[in-house]
This record gives structure tokens, C-alpha cells and sequence, in this order.
């Protein structure tokens, strides 16, 4: 449990924390933010209603969290149950739908005493059309939470009940936004938006519908605009694809992350059924063989190496929630201060809007699907990957916590939903079904289903432990032993994980009599002197030889991992951000640098 009382600089907003907008890709102007003060209680796991509050809950920060105001491990035997009343207008002939950003892990939800449904994953967004069972005045929510953590088999990420090295705490309940929206009968309910520069420079988009009339073709009408001005507009019909042309676009890139604004209208222009505000990017991520026969990662058709952080996303206060906007920007902003133009988001889904910061900001990202099944503290799955054995992953899937075909299932049925929910993002360029074997299977198979259902990005099918020969990537992580050149291979080198460098700082941390690293340093000297060897003498010339991306870990501490370049609570850094930017800005640019071609 925790036993840590360690917060950044920020606090939540009151009384509303989190009072942004939580889909920035798809913006009406009427709805209702719900985070703030609810009642809880704390139950039996068979308990079947809310039966008295035992305090209140700040939502949406996650039970076990500081800035919940609860703190508590919520146990495989528990349930942990929300309670709030909200004000609703009367409706006449529109429709109220109520959101959840995520719920960690299976929820019911009961409005006036109906249930409205219930939802199972802890990462992904759902929704309720509750026009039936609301009333115009005062409403009675209800949410009932189960979490198991990794007593389950379910998509966790790092969380374990019994936190120790690279697992953290556990995240329960309500860790996203709740909002309501007012919408007409029928609405837009999705957005598919695919840029193509090629061969002709346009966005498809494809409008699909919700509601009364939402199986009827109805008029779509798309307007695009850069810096307030218009610069193209395409009408067609929802549910089939419409061709929006893009002359001589702004290509987005992390040096000029130029972004488009879009107009959607549903039915007639002139007196709109609906209309949303969303944007897009025109970028396009591939691959090519440079004058060597090395494969390279591009961007907009030009060779692009790639460098920045693991990311986890965990904070001290608010664990897998930010305390405010400010500070989930705040790491994406320190992340292009030292000169990086991609992160990691390791095994976690966040917020629309960190991607949005992403896409303004121009960082790269790679996207994990957070890990299920079972955890590799197996120490003969840990002795196969020292020694460099790569298991096939498609026998002895007890050891992976993924023998039973339901809970492959679901794992194929939650990956292809963050895909679809993250598809508009024009920041995220790779997909990586798998990290280091936890709950791995079949993943050339999961690799080329991923490939063929979004062609527009890159696969990273295994990365860093059993490469199965798939994706786009040999896809390598690199603790305990110095960096090598490529095996033969006909895919992107990259070394997605390495580094790990670890520097004590008291009054920063988590547990100051525990830590976690891949090799500790005495002083800030000490440490900088050894990232910098780090990257000269092992990274820089691999660079030459075909490496085209490197991913160091991490971006912060996390709980007892030490080895970030940032404390836990964002308050200290442990090396001089003008060097590190020169550094990182030479790998980038290694072309231009003598030094590294050498």
C-alpha cells in the first residue's frame, strides 16, 4: 500500500478537477463536467445496491490515490461504490448521453434506480444514452466498481496489489473524466480521419451516426481551415467515405507541428441536425531502405531518427490521473525541452487530450496496449531473455497468463478498441501489441492483423523480449549489456528500451530506504557523465549502422524506480537540460554531425 505522501506542484482545479474538455477531436459546446466531490462506500463484492456513504471521493483521481481523499487499496473481496446527484435540463426532443473516460476495472451504473449497463476493461471510454431513464430537475447516479488487479487476468498494465521494482500501485474506480452531453435524435457518434499525402494530398473522412434515424445516409458537410483560414470544404453522406482535398498542405513534423482545424455538420449546412469541431494533421508514417540498405523510419517520406522517453504516465498524488492540465503537460513540454521528438507511452491508454497535447507539441508517440495475463517474475522467463532465448509464443501459454481463449478474446477485442478509440491521432505512429512477454501470445499473428487493420502506422509486434520475427522492427531492450550492431534482419533497428541510470535524490522520493535501477550513480555529475558516455560511445555508433530509433528509460522516477530524468513529484532534474537538448538534438540530426558518422 502506499507509504508515500510525495506531491508534485499542482493541484486539482476547484470545484470541478480536470475541467477541460475531454474529446478534443470531436467538441460540442453543450455538456456537463460531473468530476468532483461524490460519495462512496467501500462493500462486500456481492453486494447488489449502494447502501450508505462513508465519505466522500474527489473524482475522477482513483481510490487508491492521495488527491482521492480516500487512499485505499480497493481487495479482490471489495467493491467500491459511487453516488452523486446532477441537475438536467428539460430535454424535449433531445437526448442525454453520459460518458465515462475510464473506469478501472468492471462497473454498473444505475440512474433513478435503472441500470443503465455495465462495462468491463479499465482503459477504455464508454457510454450511456440515459434520455429514458433521466428526469428534468435533481438525478440519482450510482457506479458500482470491481477490481481484481492482477489476482485477474485482465488488461492491468503495471499495476499489482503488492507493489515492488518495475510494479507499481495498483488504480481503481473512476480515473478519467465523467460528462454528460445534450445531442439532437440523431448525431454524430465517430469520426475516422485518414490524411493521405499520396497520391493525391487529402483527408478521408467517414462520419458515422447515432440515434433515431443512425442506419439512414444522411448529408455530411466538411469544412477545413489553418490559422483562421479556410482552405478546403467537401460534402458527402455519412458512413461513406468522403475525399476533403488538402492543396499544398502544412506536413506536420516535430519541428513544425502544423495542425488543421475541421468543421463537421450533420444534415443541411444552413440548420445543422448536429456539428462537431475536431482537427487532423497531414503526416504519413513509413519506412524505407537508405544508400546503405538500412531500413529507416520515416516521416512525410523523409528519413526521420527517432529519440525520447519511456513514459509510464504515473504521478505521486494522483497515480494514473494528473492533479491538473498543467502537469500532464508539463512532462510532454520537459520532454521536448531536452531536445526529444518522440515518447513511449509504456502499457497505459491516457486521456484524449495528453495526445492532443502530443499533436501540438509535436512528439512522436509510440503506443503500448496494456499488458494482461500474466507478469514475467518467472525466473525462467527472465533467465530466457538475459540469455537471449527467444520462446515461441504460440505454445506454453500457461507461463503468459494466456491459456484460456476468452481471455485472448478479450485481449484482441480491447487492442482493436484502442485503436479505433486513438485512430484520429496524428501523433501516434507505431503500435506495440507486446512488451517484454507480459501476457503474450501469438503476436505474429496479433502483428499482422494490427498491420492490416491500420496500414497507416507501424508495428511493433514483441517488443524487447520474444521477437517473434514480425512488425516493422527488430525491436530490442538493453540493461545489462553494452548495445551492438543489428542481427541480420529485414526490419527497422531499434533499441526501444535501454539506459536506466539511477541517482538517489532525498526529499523526492517515494521510499527513500527503497530503490530500483540498472546502474545507480553517487552525484548529478556522476550520472550526467554517464548518460552522456552512454549515448557517445554506444548509441551514437550504432546510429551509421542501421539504428534509426532508441527509447531511454525513463521520463520520471516512478514509486521506487530511481532512474528518471525527473523526480517523481516533477519538482527536480537530475542533469542540465541545455546539454541534454544538444545531445539529443545531434542524435536526431546525426547527418549533419561528423562526429557520429565517423
Amino acid at each position: 500500500m502506499i507509504n508515500s505522501n510525495l506531491r508534485t506542484p499542482w493541484q486539482p482545479d476547484t470545484p470541478i478537477p480536470l475541467p477541460e474538455y475531454p474529446r478534443p477531436q470531436m467538441v460540442r459546446e453543450n455538456w456537463q463536467n460531473l468530476n468532483g466531490w461524490w460519495d462512496y462506500a467501500i462493500q462486500p463484492l456481492n453486494s447488489t445496491s449502494f447502501s450508505a456513504p462513508q465519505g466522500q471521493i474527489l473524482v475522477p483521481f482513483p481510490v487508491e490515490s492521495q488527491l482521492s481523499g480516500v487512499r485505499h487499496q480497493l481487495m479482490p473481496h471489495e467493491s467500491l461504490w459511487y453516488h452523486r446527484l446532477f441537475d438536467l435540463p428539460e430535454l424535449g426532443d433531445k437526448r442525454a448521453l453520459l460518458h465515462f473516460g475510464a473506469v478501472d476495472h468492471e462497473c454498473q451504473v444505475w440512474l433513478n434506480g435503472s441500470q443503465l449497463g455495465s462495462h468491463q476493461g479499465g482503459f477504455l471510454p464508454f457510454t450511456f444514452d440515459i434520455t429514458s431513464a433521466a428526469i428534468s430537475g435533481q438525478n440519482d447516479l450510482v457506479v458500482k466498481v470491481i477490481d481484481p488487479t492482477n489476482a485477474g487476468r485482465q488488461q492491468t498494465g503495471k499495476q499489482v496489489l503488492e507493489p515492488s521494482g518495475i510494479w507499481y500501485n495498483a488504480v481503481s474506480g473512476i480515473w478519467q473524466t465523467v460528462w454528460l452531453e445534450v445531442v439532437s435524435q440523431t448525431c454524430l457518434e465517430s469520426l475516422r480521419l485518414t490524411p493521405r499525402l499520396s497520391p493525391q494530398p487529402q483527408l478521408e473522412v467517414i462520419a458515422r451516426l447515432g440515434g433515431a434515424q443512425s442506419t439512414k445516409p444522411l448529408p455530411i458537410h466538411l469544412v477545413a481551415s489553418i490559422k483562421g483560414q479556410k482552405v478546403a470544404e467537401a460534402s458527402g453522406f455519412s458512413d461513406e467515405p468522403i475525399q476533403l482535398p488538402v492543396a499544398n498542405p502544412l506536413c506536420w513534423h516535430p519541428d513544425h507541428p502544423h495542425l488543421y482545424d475541421l468543421e463537421v455538420k450533420l444534415g443541411e449546412s444552413s440548420a445543422p441536425l448536429d456539428q462537431v469541431r475536431s482537427y487532423f494533421a497531414m503526416r504519413e508514417f513509413g519506412r524505407k531502405k537508405d544508400e546503405k540498405g538500412y531500413w529507416r523510419f520515416t516521416l512525410n517520406n523523409e528519413e526521420l531518427f527517432l529519440y525520447g522517453p519511456l513514459d509510464q504516465g504515473y504521478f505521486p498524488d494522483g497515480l494514473y490521473t494528473p492533479p491538473s492540465e498543467a502537469a500532464m503537460i508539463f512532462d510532454l513540454e520537459y520532454t521536448k525541452k531536452i531536445g526529444c521528438n518522440m515518447t513511449r507511452k509504456h502499457i497505459k491508454i491516457e486521456p484524449l487530450r495528453w495526445y492532443a497535447a502530443c499533436d501540438r507539441l509535436g512528439l512522436i508517440v509510440w503506443q503500448d496496449m496494456p499488458n494482461g495475463g500474466r507478469t514475467t517474475k518467472d525466473m525462467v522467463v527472465l533467465f530466457s531473455f538475459t540469455a537471449g532465448i527467444h520462446r515461441n509464443d504460440q505454445h506454453r501459454l500457461k507461463r503468459f497468463g494466456r491459456q484460456d481463449p476468452e481471455n485472448q478474446r478479450v485481449f484482441r477485442e480491447e487492442l482493436k478498441g484502442m485503436i479505433d478509440h486513438l485512430y484520429n491521432v496524428p501523433s501516434i505512429a507505431v503500435w506495440v501489441p507486446f512488451n517484454e512477454g507480459w501476457g503474450q501470445f501469438k503476436a505474429l499473428e496479433i502483428g499482422e492483423w494490427t498491420k492490416r487493420y491500420d496500414p497507416s502506422r507501424l508495428v511493433d509486434h514483441a517488443s524487447g523480449w520474444f521477437d517473434q520475427g514480425g512488425g516493422d522492427f527488430q525491436s530490442r531492450h538493453v540493461y545489462f549489456k553494452k548495445l551492438s550492431a543489428r542481427i541480420p534482419d529485414d526490419r527497422i533497428l531499434a533499441v526501444t528500451e535501454f539506459g536506466g541510470y539511477s541517482l538517489k535524490t532525498p526529499d523526492h522520493m517515494w521510499d527513500e530506504d527503497k530503490k530500483f535501477g540498472y546502474r545507480f550513480y553517487n552525484s548529478p555529475a556522476a550520472l550526467e557523465k554517464g548518460y552522456f558516455d552512454l549515448i557517445e560511445k554506444q548509441v551514437e555508433p550504432l546510429i551509421p549502422l542501421g539504428l534509426s530509433a532508441a527509447i531511454y528509460t525513463e521520463l520520471t522516477d516512478v514509486e521506487t524506480e530511481i532512474n528518471g530524468y525527473l523526480t517523481y513529484d516533477r519538482k527536480a532534474e537530475k542533469m542540465d537540460a541545455n546539454s541534454l537538448f544538444d545531445l539529443h538534438q545531434r542524435l536526431i540530426n546525426w547527418r549533419e554531425h561528423k562526429s557520429v558518422t565517423q
